[in-house]
C-alpha cells in the first residue's frame, strides 16, 4: 500500500498528458469490454460501477439503497456516456465522459491537496495522475503503466 498526495494541477496534469491519458482509459476500456466486441453494453459498464461501490457506500459504511434506484442511477450514468444515444458506449464516448469526469474532480480538488491511500495493484486514473507527476519530478521514476 502506498500513500500519494495529489491536488487538482495532478488529475489536470494527467487529463492534458493526451498519451498518457489516452492508453490509460483505451486500458481501461478494454478490460471493461468484456465481450470483445469494441463497444460497452448498460450491463459491461454497470459492472464496473458495481465493484467501486461508489453507490452503495457513504465513507466505507454499507447503505442500504433499493434495487430499483441503483438501476435508475446506473442507467442515468450510461446514458451520460452514450452521447449519441445508440444503446452502447463506443471508445471515443469513453474517453470523452471520462476526460469530463477526470476535470471535474480537478476542479473540485483546485489546489487542496488530498492524501490517498492506495492498493499496490490500484488501477486507478488517480493513481496514475501521481505517478506521471511523480515521474516529472524524478526522472528515474517509473512511467505509468
Amino acid at each position: 500500500m502506498g500513500v500519494v498526495i495529489i491536488d487538482g494541477s495532478t488529475v489536470r496534469a494527467f487529463v492534458t498528458d493526451e498519451e498518457q491519458f489516452k492508453k490509460s482509459v483505451d486500458e481501461r476500456f478494454t478490460a471493461l469490454d468484456l465481450n470483445n466486441d469494441g463497444v460497452l453494453s448498460r450491463s459491461e459498464l454497470r459492472k464496473a460501477f458495481e465493484s467501486l461501490r461508489l453507490l452503495e457506500t457513504h465513507f466505507g459504511v454499507d447503505v442500504v439503497t433499493p434495487p430499483e434506484q441503483l438501476t435508475q442511477l446506473y442507467d442515468s450514468i450510461f446514458d451520460k456516456f452514450d452521447c449519441d444515444g445508440s444503446g452502447n458506449v463506443d471508445l471515443q464516448e469513453f474517453r470523452s465522459e471520462m476526460k469530463n469526469i477526470l476535470l471535474a474532480i480537478a476542479d473540485g480538488l483546485g489546489s487542496c491537496p488530498i492524501q490517498m491511500a492506495l492498493e499496490d495493484d490500484d488501477r486507478s486514473f488517480l493513481k496514475k495522475a501521481a505517478e506521471l507527476e511523480a515521474a516529472k519530478l524524478d526522472p528515474n521514476h517509473a512511467q505509468p503503466s
